[in-house]
């Protein structure tokens, strides 16, 4: 109100003082202190006293600056430092080791007003002689830990670029600084907490067992940076030319995307020679507390059959199900400058780590998103007439209504579909509300971790020598099972024969698809100890009925030096009182596969025509075909050479798969 006032102006305070007012109105009246308070910093204070009442006069300016004012000398309450992270042209980490006997990363204290990526960069000139550029030094993130009771907070600081010729100006303090392999990492010894969770913060997983420590992500822009070696460059070429030679990468464009993405800075603590096999090696990125994996860089050759078939376009808006930032850089490479791609993954830590090997090697093209993707992707990430394509990278036992609305009319999606517990790369067409199959690959996928995650009724028989899997996920009456084991067991030789390295899983896939009252039988224990003939750890196709089942094995029918001079039947074995008909039917079914489906190409089994509708699609509006229902759609299958009456559910009971014919 002073502030308010013309020059000689006057402010008038007419209050109760305390010695005058009763106590429970204390509230309304100023003492002594409050009333010298009141008149500090006036030019002129006059005051008069009336009746228990203070008049106060109050003239002149009673201008105050206002400035910034210290306490007394202060305690450390918490320690502050900041750490560069800095590699060279080969993608290598600097760290020096210390005097005190552990690696560090560059850094130290702030000093004054300077910020935490100016300290970065002094620091890095003083203990290395690096030069960089406070413009190309971008903290990534703030770290809140603890140190002996104290808490400590570390800004980690990624430089984008430098000069300069490494040296040891500060030898009181380290003995040498190296540049070490990401991937070398896990076993360099001794590194000094921050720097270990700085490292962390960069390339998540690359270390192991850090200690607990708080992560504050800055959403601060930074471009990717450079650096691999020629190793690397070599391996690449060699992995993309063994791709294109197994037919898996017929296209420029996905050749070009194998030849071009790093896949050694998406999966850093692996060395460079497992980054690029070119078998059938996944990189294992994470483990759940079981030790199952949970999330992992599939394998090359998977990768780039399954992104040929979702037949991309230039400028094409694709989703992804199921994180890690390689696959998804591959499809944006595919897609080129005008494409994106939305990937979603719902696992924090997956989506983090993602995030940083997209900002470390990526286009800059690809969105990542902590989200269930069963439920899709966010709406305002979802182009107006749906996403070009879709790819779903992990199990999935159902297919998810989100994928085929949230796709474009005409567009792909190609996801590993469990049907029978055995997983092929299925690529659908969308046609309205019905997708269809065009093409299927053997494949395998660590699971669906979200909603959609599914639990598989198993049934333990012989104090666990076996289980019974249900892999439709509705449990068969298994009743009287355990007796029917210790009776007789009937025998089918089927006449289907084998040779070495003959694919059968077109044969796994009919029969899941086709035989009422379908499971799988595992056994636990070896051969010799028990009454069914199947390898310890491996499981076999069985149909299971009233108090009775059947399974299928093969049996060495020819021994020979080599390979190719041995053979093998399809047999059936069953038990129970309806064995010897279920043990019939299998044996059919082995033989009409034998007759329509299989090949003497591995690659030339024939595949079904298979559709999906809406789960609550009524029978009469399905086409002819063998009906496996899911929870959220119905899967329709037409095999070769099988004629099967009007759709029909496939019964999971026992009631009445004895019906002989496939």
């Amino acid at each position: 109100m002073g502030e308010r006032l013309r020059d000689g102006g006057a402010l008038v305070v007419i209050t109760p003082v305390v010695e005058s007012t009763p106590e429970e109105r204390r509230g309304i009246a100023l003492d002594e202190d409050e009333i010298t308070l009141l008149g500090a910093g006036w030019e002129t204070v006059e005051r008069l006293d009336a009746d228990g009442l203070a008049f106060l006069v109050l003239r002149g300016p009673c201008h105050v600056d206002t400035r910034a004012v210290e306490k007394r000398p202060t305690t450390g309450h918490a320690l502050t430092g900041a750490l560069a992270v800095v590699t060279d042209s080969a993608g290598r980490v600097l760290l020096g080791r210390s005097r005190r006997g552990m690696l560090e990363l560059p850094g130290g204290k702030t000093t004054g007003p300077e910020d935490f990526a100016s300290a970065a960069v002094r620091e890095l000139a003083e203990e290395t002689g690096l030069v960089a550029n406070p413009a190309d030094a971008h903290v990534v993130t703030m770290l809140v830990d603890d140190s002996h009771g104290v808490p400590r907070l570390t800004a980690v600081v990624r430089i984008t670029a430098w000069t300069g010729t490494l040296t040891n100006p500060e030898p009181d303090k380290f003995d040498r600084w190296e540049f070490f392999d990401l991937h070398a990492l896990a076993c360099a010894g001794d590194v000094f907490v921050p720097a270990a969770l700085a490292i962390d913060a960069v390339w998540p997983g690359i270390i192991p067992g850090l200690p607990l420590a708080t992560s504050y992500p800055i959403a601060a822009a930074q471009p990717p940076v450079p650096g691999e070696p020629a190793e690397a460059a070599r391996l690449r070429a060699a992995m993309t030319q063994t791709v294109i030679d197994g037919g898996w990468a017929p296209s420029a464009p996905v050749q070009e995307a194998l030849r071009t993405v790093p896949r050694h800075r998406f999966a850093p603590e692996v060395n460079f020679l497992a980054a690029y096999d070119g078998g059938d090696r996944a990189v294992i990125t994470r483990y759940d507390e079981t030790g199952t994996a949970i999330s992992s860089v599939s394998a090359a050759w998977l990768q780039a059959d399954m992104i040929e078939h979702l037949g991309l376009k230039p400028g094409a808006v694709v989703f992804e199900a199921g994180s890690g930032g390689y696959n998804a850089e591959l499809i944006a490479h595919v897609t080129g400058p005008g494409g994106r791609v939305v990937t979603v993954d719902i696992d924090p830590w997956v989506v983090r780590r993602t995030r940083r090997f997209l900002t470390e090697a990526g286009s800059g093209r690809v969105t990542a998103v902590e989200a269930d993707a069963a439920l899709g992707a966010p709406a305002p990430l979802v182009p107006r007439g749906g996403f070009d394509a879709s790819m779903i990278t992990y199990n999935c036992w159902d297919i998810a209504p989100a994928w085929r609305e949230q796709l474009t009319e005409g567009g792909r999606l190609v996801l590993p579909l469990e049907m029978g517990g055995y997983t092929r790369a299925v690529t659908f067409e969308r046609r309205g509300q019905v997708l269809h199959a065009l093409h299927f690959t053997y494949c395998g996928f660590v699971r669906d971790q979200g909603q959609q995650a599914r639990t598989i009724p198993v049934l333990s028989l012989l104090d666990g020598g076996l289980t019974l899997r249900f892999e439709h996920g509705a449990a068969a009456d298994t009743t009287g099972l355990e007796e029917a084991l210790r009776g007789p067991r009937h025998e089918v030789p089927t006449g289907v024969t084998m040779g070495a390295n003959a694919y059968f899983g077109s044969l796994q896939l009919y029969a899941a698809t086709t035989l009422a009252g379908f499971c799988r039988l595992a056994a636990h224990q070896e051969p010799d100890e028990g009454v069914t003939g199947i390898a310890k750890d491996r499981d076999a196709p069985a149909i299971v009925g009233d108090a009775s089942f059947a399974y299928l094995i093969h049996v060495k029918t020819k021994d020979g030096d080599s390979p190719q001079d041995k053979k093998w039947e399809w047999t059936v074995h069953a038990f129970g009182e309806q064995g010897p008909a279920l043990a019939e039917r299998l044996a059919d079914t082995v033989r009409a596969w034998d007759r329509h489906i299989r090949a003497e190409a591995n690659d030339q089994h024939a595949d079904p025509v298979l559709t999906v509708h809406p789960a609550g699609t009524p029978d009469h509006a399905l086409p002819a075909g063998d009906v496996l229902d899911k929870d959220l759609c119905r899967l329709v299958f037409r095999w070769p050479g099988r004629d099967v009456p009007p759709p029909r559910p496939v019964e999971h009971s026992g009631a009445d798969i004895v019906t002989k014919g496939v």
